[in-house]
């Protein structure tokens, strides 16, 4: 059945315009933007196929590329390359928040914008968030990408960035693909020689984020690792 013979109140735009769309479910949000589905099946019943094909999770599916999400039938690549680019808009517009004074005093922006970044990667990647003498942010890079399981970190070039980026403060992180956020000694261990090696420069470590699906990133701060 179409949406459109659907009774008013159950369809998802006019639930969107009646309770606003925190009460959608995602699969609904995902409808009103497909618009329409395919033979046989709604906008809604696409978005569910769309959501299964990677999960039923939202992350898989904003890390997903162009291609492996067009190889959803009813998909296709237009219909990709939409989706690919609000994904993006969404990264972006966390991006400018990040950069007004005092967010990076609220670890829970901190947590969304490190999720969105990097809760989908496959493999583990390394990150630093460089903050100036106000903590706004001057600039994010991703240092090391490493295996599934594993990144090698150079403090040497951790500092190198921090000098060229004028940096006063950093938060660091990194993602678990396994989908566990606890840290490894060796996670402690690389903080502590991190938090030493940009202290000879004046430049504190604020905090280190382990991120790690669809859990609540891990803070070094808040374990009191740091």
């Amino acid at each position: 059945m179409a949406i459109t013979d659907w009774p008013s109140g159950e369809r998802p735009r006019e639930r969107l315009l009646a309770h606003g769309a925190e009460a959608l479910s995602d699969a609904e949000l995902l409808a009103i933007y497909l618009r329409v589905g395919i033979r046989g099946k709604s906008a809604v019943d696409l978005a569910r196929d769309l959501l299964r094909h990677h999960g039923d999770r939202l992350a898989p599916l904003v890390g997903a590329s162009i291609a492996q999400i067009a190889t959803v039938p009813g998909i296709g690549t237009a219909k990709a390359v939409q989706l690919k680019a609000s994904f993006e808009l969404a990264r972006r517009a966390l991006a400018e928040e990040m950069t007004e004074r005092d967010n990076f005093c609220s670890p829970g922006k901190v947590r969304d914008w490190l999720r969105l970044q990097l809760a989908h990667r496959p493999q583990e990647v390394f990150m630093a968030l460089w903050l100036d003498a106000q903590n706004r942010l001057l600039a994010s890079d991703i240092l090391f990408t490493g295996t599934l399981t594993q990144t090698a970190v150079y403090p040497r070039e951790v500092v190198k960035t921090a000098l060229q980026r004028n940096a006063a403060a950093v938060i660091l992180a990194h993602n678990h693909p396994s989908g566990v956020a606890e840290p490894s000694r060796a996670d402690e261990s690389l903080t502590e020689n991190l938090k030493q090696a940009l202290a000879m420069i004046d430049v504190k470590l604020l905090d280190h984020f382990i991120v790690a699906g669809n859990a609540l990133p891990l803070s070094f701060a808040e374990r009191g690792l740091i």
